[in-house]
């Protein structure tokens, strides 16, 4: 009964950002535990090594989701491979990393488009079927900066603290057709959108200290978050943030 209600084969999902970091990441743990997984980024190259990588029945769709006019192909295409996915996560993401007095608008626009209006129309594009299968789960991607404001983070910040909100609409939108939305909140982890932070060793290692257990995340740490929130085992879980960073927000 307990394995049966972590159980995902079967599933089919689509993944944005999953030529790297934690979506790529989150695209390899579901090909992983029997999921089809449509990976959609913007690097082809890096989309086929996550394929040689994973194995299982996986297809690729390249898009730059910052463009959200692509919304529409990108979700026809992404239905193409395996049906309409039962799972989507919304992993892909930006950080321009500019103060308050660097911001322009063009990068405010990618950023929010990226961050958080992609994530929107895509899940609102599958909304329909995973309503008729009257099941789904769909998963964002929240952050550190959901809760508090950071050096140089203003329009991730803001893009980030939406998508809280936005995720707890889906929630009271979708929720009463069996369609659970919730959101994963990772602390650091080293990825390439982090990279500027573990190139410093010594802020590496006061983030570390940071946390409750004493450490930042390593990807494998997403493993059971991800489990439990593509599943069954989350069925009554909906609309809620889930900080995966080791107690840092807890401090």
């Amino acid at each position: 009964m307990i394995n049966s209600l972590f159980d995902l084969s079967g599933k089919t999902a689509c993944v944005t950002g999953a030529s790297a970091g934690l979506g790529e990441y989150a695209a390899r743990f579901l090909v992983q535990s029997g999921v089809a997984v449509v990976g959609v980024a913007r690097r082809g190259d890096r989309l086929q090594q996550w394929q040689q990588a994973s194995g299982g029945r996986t297809a690729a769709v390249v898009a730059d989701l910052s463009d959200t006019a692509t919304v529409p192909e990108v979700a026809r295409q992404v239905c193409a491979a395996f049906g309409p996915p039962d799972i989507l996560i919304n992993a892909a993401g930006i950080n321009t990393r500019q103060s308050a007095g660097e911001v322009t608008p063009q990068g405010w626009a990618v950023t929010l488009d990226l961050n958080l209006t992609a994530p929107f129309f895509l899940a609102q594009s599958f909304a329909g079927a995973m309503q008729d299968k009257g099941w789904g789960r769909i998963i964002n991607f929240a952050s550190l900066q959901t809760f508090r404001a950071f050096p140089g983070g203003i329009a991730y910040g803001a893009s980030k603290a939406g998508v809280a909100q936005m995720t707890r609409a889906m929630a009271e939108a979708w929720s009463p057709f069996g369609i659970n939305a919730n959101a994963i909140a990772p602390g650091f982890f080293k990825t390439e959108l982090t990279a500027a932070v573990f190139d410093d060793s010594e802020r590496s290692a006061r983030n570390a200290a940071q946390t409750c257990i004493g450490r930042n995340g390593d990807v494998e740490d997403l493993a059971g978050p991800l489990q439990f929130l593509c599943s069954d085992a989350s069925a009554y879980v909906t609309g809620q943030i889930l900080s995966v960073d080791g107690g840092y927000t807890a401090k």
